[in-house]
């Protein structure tokens, strides 16, 4: 029996922390757009793209365009055939209120919502399991050890995931959640997914660094660009947003974040930061975009970037961001830390 060739992408994958999930080192979000202002057919074709470029990680969320951003990438899979064994899907759980009329437990992390939460997620993606679902955020109020309980659950009894991981927690909860799962012989989380990009960079280099080497955690990290910011599209006029861009959206998220980040004194301090690291990009010959991206990469605990798009082009534009690698040796990526500011590690939580 011939076997055939694997695709010749360029892609590369990365192990997911100390798992032995591997996962495109670019992944493909749902976020913003798909389920939202992306209209269904270029979402497929947004998803077609990621797939040939090599992609093989695709992120959503119950609460992500009131869980219809599941459906729709639920229904991309459908439409391409694709073989379940080739793709990594992610789930996150926890702001799951859109789903249900009564909010109180339609929301959290708490044994009921992750059981229940979990299965409306499967529904509206037309899946039998999801090979990652993350804890959509800490919840406070529910005890830690009955939540690694129900996400052990729903993967040791029920098989409606392979893996879980969480999401912008903090280290001492992820430090808490494996401890208990180690106390009591069940799964611990396996992947944190942060904020991580040139602007937002101290918790990923600081305060998780004693996670990386004592629990094996991988990072899925998602706001690359900072909404565009850092692909430099704002360069040039910063008061005024350019038609199509993130901040010129109507989007009740995308209101309440401009009213209290655009235009403001951090804005304009990271306009001027933007346009110092666009003077890299040309002495580079790339785009600040891809720049922005393949930092990210080079950062070797993160196992994946999560981009957005809303038209297939910016896909295989992201993609090229992989031949930037090479370009950041230790001259650039230290010229980029005169420019954003170099993370000191706390020595309290290193080994």
């Amino acid at each position: 029996m011939a076997w055939e060739e694997p695709r010749k992408t360029g892609m590369k994958y990365r192990r997911l922390g100390n798992s032995g999930l591997h996962v495109s080192v670019f992944g493909l979000g749902g976020w913003l757009t798909f389920g939202g202002h992306v209209e269904n057919e270029l979402t497929f074709s947004c998803m077609k793209q990621a797939y040939d470029c090599g992609i093989n990680f695709f992120d959503t969320a119950e609460s992500y365009a009131g869980g219809q951003s599941e459906v729709v990438m639920g229904q991309a899979i459908k439409k391409y055939g694709w073989n379940r064994n080739d793709i990594v899907i992610s789930t996150k759980l926890n702001w799951g209120g859109a789903n249900g009329e009564v909010l109180v437990n339609n929301h959290g992390l708490s044994r009921k919502h992750i059981i229940e939460g979990l299965r409306a997620s499967l529904k509206r993606l037309d899946l039998e399991y999801v090979d990652i679902v993350y804890a959509h955020r800490p919840d406070r109020l529910t005890p830690m050890e009955e939540t690694v309980r129900a996400f052990n659950h729903v993967i040791e009894v029920k098989g409606w995931a392979m893996y879980w991981g969480t999401s912008e927690w903090s280290a001492d909860e992820i430090a808490e959640a494996c401890g208990i799962a180690k106390q009591l012989g069940l799964i611990p989380p396996i992947a944190e997914q942060p904020q991580y990009n040139l602007l937002h960079r101290g918790k990923v280099e600081g305060e998780f660094q004693r996670l990386y080497s004592r629990f094996g955690t991988g990072l899925t990290t998602y706001s690359p660009l900072k909404f565009g910011l850092l692909s430099g599209k704002y360069n040039d006029n910063p008061d005024t947003p350019p038609a199509g861009s993130r901040f010129a959206q109507d989007d009740n998220f995308i209101n309440s974040f401009r009213a209290s980040y655009y235009g403001k004194t951090e804005w304009q301090e990271s306009i001027e930061k933007s346009i110092k690291l666009k003077t890299i990009a040309d002495r580079l010959n790339v785009a600040q975009s891809q720049l922005s991206l393949a930092w990210c990469l080079s950062n070797p605990n993160v196992s994946a970037v999560i981009t957005g798009a809303s038209r297939p082009e910016q896909v295989v534009e992201n993609c090229k961001a992989l031949a930037v690698l090479d370009k950041l040796t230790p001259e650039v990526l230290a010229e980029i830390d005169e420019i954003v500011g170099k993370i000191t590690p706390d020595p309290a939580r290193q080994d």
